[in-house]
């Protein structure tokens, strides 16, 4: 029920560029002429914070990330076994786990806000491919329906022929008869 009320909605809108009343020929050519989908990728222009938070998420993403963290991490560690008395930050390694929980603090925002906009740009994309599915389904439709016509009309022309063939192979014969005889007398 919601899907024919969203099929009906963008069907209007498809054609609320105008005010026309339209035959089925004009209503076909008028969606095959009308625009449907919006580009919004090239219209949007991130913010910076935007930009951030897709440099984040790219980067948060990737085995670079995920090879220097480990590799941070170690460094840190052996660093401060290494340096013992004078290590910066001792055994249970508390300054790592800080570090490592405001990294995780912030990072994780970041990461939803350029999910959160992914999102919405497949939503927008979906949207478009069904407002073109919609249109392909309309204009087949209208195909199907001229096929059919065609088809009918090449049923009753081969029926017409067939009846005309039929009638022409009678008249034949029938001449034939008034013709023998005829023949026979002279």
């Amino acid at each position: 029920m919601k899907d024919k009320r969203i099929r009906q909605k963008i069907i209007q809108e498809l054609l609320d560029k105008t005010d026309e009343e339209f035959t089925d020929e004009e209503l076909i050519r008028q969606l095959t002429m009308t625009e449907i989908t919006e580009n919004s990728d090239r219209t949007e222009k991130p913010t910076l914070g935007q930009r951030a938070s897709d440099a984040v998420a790219r980067f948060a993403g990737s085995w670079a990330f995920i090879v220097s963290f480990i590799g941070v991490m170690v460094v840190w560690m052996v660093l401060n076994i290494v340096m013992a008395d004078k290590a910066f930050d001792e055994y249970p390694f508390i300054l790592l786990n800080l570090v490592l929980s405001c990294i995780a603090a912030v990072q994780a925002p970041l990461i939803m806000m350029s999910q959160n906009r992914q999102e919405a740009k497949d939503r927008r994309r979906a949207e478009n491919d069904y407002r073109i599915n919609l249109k392909s389904e309309l204009i087949i439709d209208d195909l199907h329906k001229k096929l059919d016509l065609v088809l009918e009309n090449q049923k009753k022309l081969c029926r017409r022929l067939e009846q005309l063939e039929h009638e022409g192979k009678t008249a034949a014969a029938d001449e034939k008869k008034d013709a023998g005889p005829a023949s026979n007398r002279d």
